[in-house]
């Protein structure tokens, strides 16, 4: 799966953008020095339902922004993303 294909299913899956989940990990403290990317799994876990994997392409955006590795970058397969910029502000507005 993509980290746009994470993203996109997190926001189906919470009823939220990523930038709206940026905020509430904000209010939790998810972004403060120290913080383990194990507790944003448990956070994703507990109130989402969501695993690790899901988790972990939102860990990413927290501690890096939006910007991914262009390595998979207009390939083929499962794993490829069509820019190295995430689209955090929803699938609904995202530019085609």
């Amino acid at each position: 799966m993509s980290f746009q294909a994470y993203l996109d299913t997190i926001e189906d899956r919470t009823g939220m953008t990523p930038r709206a989940l940026l905020a509430v990990a904000h209010e939790k403290g998810l972004d403060a020095p120290g913080t383990k990317a194990a507790q944003v799994v448990t956070w994703f876990a507990e109130d989402y339902g969501l695993g690790r994997g899901h988790a972990m392409a939102f860990w990413h955006v927290l501690t890096k922004g939006p910007t991914i590795s262009g390595k998979h970058v207009g390939t083929s397969g499962s794993h490829a993303d069509a820019s190295d910029t995430l689209w955090l502000d929803g699938r609904a507005t995202r530019p085609a």
